[in-house]
């Protein structure tokens, strides 16, 4: 229980020691609040579906907590690199409680900037219909948080063979890699004729299938 303990604080004092980390928690959300909230608002009330503002928060929050934890988790990398990743697994406690102890600490700073977005979101007009359900809408915000952490730190100790094969369907995948080897000449992990082949051909099957269904529309 003390390393559990030990590493959940050290996690706490890293995000609250980096203003830079903080800032940055904030700007993605607001950024979206204000460009689509705002931006496609009236769109959004014109469809008669209601406040934009109350159908994106969620999901910003969401967002958020996603992204906090998954790197919080991956910082497994930056660990092994400075020498503490090596010093905590020499410690007489079990693999476990390290686990649980570093997964437990991002999840809290990713729960914590997910709380100060729930601010933000009521800055920006977001509104709760009901306060006596928050306890369960926070009970989803600390799941979400408790999963990507742990999928994060899964990450940073190698990818396994299920996610390979989703990276390698995954279009998306193909673009990065050819903008890494074009920007910084890395090594590409699927190789630049595959990345240029496999791009061109989603991207003409994806004009054709918009093309045919935009034909069906019918004013």
């Amino acid at each position: 229980m003390n390393a559990i303990y030990v590493l959940w604080i050290r996690q706490l004092k890293r995000f609250f020691r980096s203003r830079a980390r903080i800032a940055g928690s904030l700007g993605q959300p607001v950024l979206f609040l204000v460009a689509l909230g705002f931006g496609f608002g009236p769109i959004f009330r014109r469809a008669g579906q209601g406040s934009y503002i109350q159908f994106l928060a969620p999901g910003v929050i969401g967002m958020t907590i996603l992204f906090s934890a998954v790197l919080s988790g991956i910082e497994v990398i930056w660990d092994r690199q400075f020498g503490f990743l090596k010093e905590t697994l020499v410690a007489p406690v079990p693999r476990l409680a390290i686990m649980i102890g570093r997964t437990c600490g991002g999840a809290t700073v990713a729960l914590v900037q997910g709380i100060i977005v729930v601010a933000v979101c009521y800055l920006a007009g977001f509104r709760s219909h009901n306060f006596s359900a928050w306890p369960y809408a926070f009970v989803f915000m600390a799941l979400i948080a408790i999963m990507s952490t742990a999928f994060g730190t899964a990450m940073a100790n190698g990818v396994p063979r299920p996610l390979q094969i989703v990276a390698a369907i995954n279009p998306f995948a193909y673009g990065v890699d050819g903008m890494r080897v074009a920007f910084s000449g890395g090594p590409s992990h699927f190789g630049a004729v595959a990345d240029l082949a496999v791009l061109g051909t989603i991207t003409l099957l994806l004009l054709g299938l918009g093309s045919f269904l935009f034909s069906k529309i019918q004013l």
